[in-house]
């Protein structure tokens, strides 16, 4: 049995999906964009800003869930530029044990969910 985990202070779901779902002891999340939970908007100053605030929303989730960064084992990382890839990396790692971080992918892609600049998602386990 799947248990849908759902936090107010991560962006609801725009479509048939959850934020995330709880199936044993694995989690597997959306990705996640940057859409500030608390007023809806989208938060696009910077890529280092718009990277933290797509990490704020996966830490909520990963909280609602129960979790920290600590257990999460697998993420991929969606980018509109390759060359905002040093950025992102400075601002992702920030939530990371350097030591302990999990197995990742980066991948360019041509477009993202409301034209944003970067999308994550995550695998963690209990």
């Amino acid at each position: 049995m799947k248990k849908i985990i759902f936090t107010e202070n991560a962006p609801a779901p725009i479509g048939p999906y959850n934020q995330a779902v709880l199936k044993g002891n694995t989690l597997y999340t959306s990705g996640q964009i940057a859409i500030n939970p608390a007023t809806g908007d989208l938060i696009t100053t910077n890529i280092e800003e718009e990277t933290k605030q797509v990490m704020e929303n996966m830490k909520a989730v990963l909280t609602a869930a129960g979790m920290t960064f600590d257990q999460v084992v697998k993420t991929t990382i969606f980018i509109m530029d390759m060359n905002d890839f040093a950025k992102i990396n400075t601002v992702y790692g920030s939530y990371f044990d350097e030591k302990t971080a999990p197995a990742r992918e980066t991948v360019q892609v041509a477009c993202l969910p409301r034209n944003v600049n970067v999308e994550i998602s995550m695998i963690a386990i209990l």
